[in-house]
């Protein structure tokens, strides 16, 4: 994984579990990579994917099993498709909009690259 200098590097590999998560890749219910394997993984020291997986358990994504591992939680899907909505429209979109005017793009000549995407 190639990580950028705009967000901490845990929450970066909490974006990445969390869109396993949302793919399927990693079901409710599924235990995900322990810290060691993960961190060896993302070549990343284990105190990163032990932040990672503390900020991940705190939001209610997974739930660490004692001397078993970590899970994914039965609402993780929920919890997550909440977090990145609320992160989308306070962080993400003011950055769009923002450049949008500043470019003077109005929504008409935004609607076609929309639909194109969407379909």
């Amino acid at each position: 994984m190639e990580f950028k200098n705009t967000k901490g590097i845990f929450l970066q590999i909490a974006d990445s579990i969390s869109e396993k998560v949302m793919e399927g890749k990693y079901p409710p219910g599924e235990k995900i990579p322990s810290v060691r394997d993960l961190a060896s993984e993302m070549g990343v020291n284990p105190n990163t994917v032990m932040r990672t997986y503390s900020e991940l358990q705190t939001r209610g994504i997974i739930d660490n099993k004692r001397g078993v591992g970590y899970y994914v939680s039965s609402e993780a899907v929920a919890i997550i498709h909440q977090w990145k909505r609320q992160e989308f429209f306070e962080i993400d979109l003011p950055v769009i909009v923002r450049q949008t005017k500043m470019l003077d793009i109005s929504f008409d000549e935004l609607r076609p690259y929309f639909e194109s995407i969407i379909k």
